[in-house]
């Protein structure tokens, strides 16, 4: 499964880049190596899921073959082993297939709800977006069927078929409940294709298939909590947690996708030149003087000795210089500066221009034409106000306002 940004494809137990430096891998986890050039960490929350396992499942075991006795609990271990070689498969699945469509992959996480595959940039098509997320199932639906052939045709010791089984089945259970209509599993992208085919429009399908996400949940619980209740049955506690946990996760997972698909709605609205208030550019050699003759219809922007630019006039400060002192104070001593390589050309738009400024500091970006001449000031309030739909703040730093 994938976001937008970055694109992640993520399997359920139940589917702007970094750095790929060792570091940031050690502080998420535990770096495993690399498979197919593609970096594996093992999150310190998969040792939580361990332990559940071991703890649950463990005498369970033993209730169903006391011959095995303490070393119920070290089957159990094996079966948790299993499930993360089972997820690993499951994102290289994803993370394979992608390569195909020159996708590049920036690693594989495997965590407490058991993994993900998240991707670097890259331009995805309904029928790809499909296939590249319906890889990670189909992997486990293989690896359940080798196992089912083991099964069938090789006799083995207690311990072995207990794992063999053990994984046949976590595999088909993964594979199946992955391929659910709805996001944040990869079926969810079925869902998302379809709508996305159909309308032209990406957003649409990725907040249909949260919305299926939503429905799951609900179905979920009904059948796993309410169900019962309603038979006078009281669920089990290891079930009842797990269907809160995994109901809990995959809401939040459907919420973020329906998030996500309304604000990728909005992109269209963002643009440099229709978000940004008039401006006009001044050389850092002008004075306050030079400054007033421009009024307070623009904002005023200062540029260094190169053109580029390097500050913004603060208006209150500009009010504050006396008349006698304007022509003998520079313009530099009422401004405040942009962060470094802060402007924009004005045609940027849309998903270019959020990852542009996602990567900028400060909340003034300077606006500039095919020449370099500067033509307006955006704030990052106005942009995030395009994108969420939300008032913005007022802009108390532009020229002729008030701080």
């Amino acid at each position: 499964m994938h976001s937008a940004a970055p694109p992640v494809r993520r399997c359920r137990l139940s589917g702007s880049p970094v750095s790929e430096t060792s570091a940031p891998l050690r502080r998420e986890g535990i770096p495993l190596g690399r498979i197919a050039g593609v970096p594996v960490v093992l999150a310190y929350s998969w040792f939580i899921i361990a332990a559940f396992t071991v703890i649950v499942y463990g005498p369970v075991l033993g209730r169903q073959n006391p011959a095995l006795g303490i070393s119920a609990y070290i089957v159990a271990f094996a079966y948790a082993i299993l499930l993360l070689i089972s997820v690993l498969v499951h994102e290289l699945a994803h993370a394979l297939t992608a390569k195909i469509y020159g996708w590049p992959t920036q690693k594989i996480v495997l965590n407490l709800w058991g993994g993900h595959t998240q991707f670097e940039s890259f331009t995805a098509s309904p029928g790809r977006s499909v296939v590249v997320a319906f890889a990670g199932p189909a992997a486990n639906f293989a690896l359940a069927g080798g196992a089912w052939l083991v099964l069938s045709s090789v006799s083995m010791g207690s311990v072995a078929e207990i794992l063999t089984n053990i994984f046949m089945w976590a595999n088909f259970l993964i594979a199946v409940f992955n391929v659910l209509p709805g996001l944040p599993l990869d079926g969810g992208r079925l869902v998302e294709s379809v709508v996305w085919k159909a309308t032209g429009s990406q957003a649409k399908g990725t907040i249909a298939a949260g919305w299926g996400g939503r429905v799951i949940v609900v179905a979920i619980c009904y059948w796993f909590i309410l169900r019962p209740l309603l038979a006078g049955d009281s669920p089990d506690f290891s079930l009842l947690l797990i269907t809160v946990l995994v109901g809990s996760f995959l809401w939040m997972g459907a919420s973020a996708s329906i998030q996500q698909g309304t604000l990728r709605g909005r992109l269209h609205l963002v643009s440099a030149a229709g978000l940004s208030t008039p401006a006009t550019g001044l050389p850092a050699t002008a004075t306050v003087e030079d400054a007033l003759r421009h009024g307070g219809a623009v904002s005023l922007v200062v540029c260094g000795p190169n053109g580029r630019p390097e500050a913004v006039v603060d208006a209150a400060a500009l009010a504050s210089v006396p008349a006698h002192a304007a022509a003998s104070t520079p313009i530099t001593a009422v401004s405040y500066a942009l962060a470094p390589g802060a402007y924009v050309p004005e045609w940027s738009k849309g998903q270019e221009l959020i990852q542009f400024l996602s990567q900028l500091e400060g909340r003034y970006y300077a606006v500039v034409d095919h020449n370099g001449k500067v033509t307006g000031l955006l704030s990052q309030d106005a942009v995030l106000a395009a994108i969420t739909g939300k008032p913005r703040r007022p802009d108390t730093r532009r020229q002729g306002q008030n701080r």
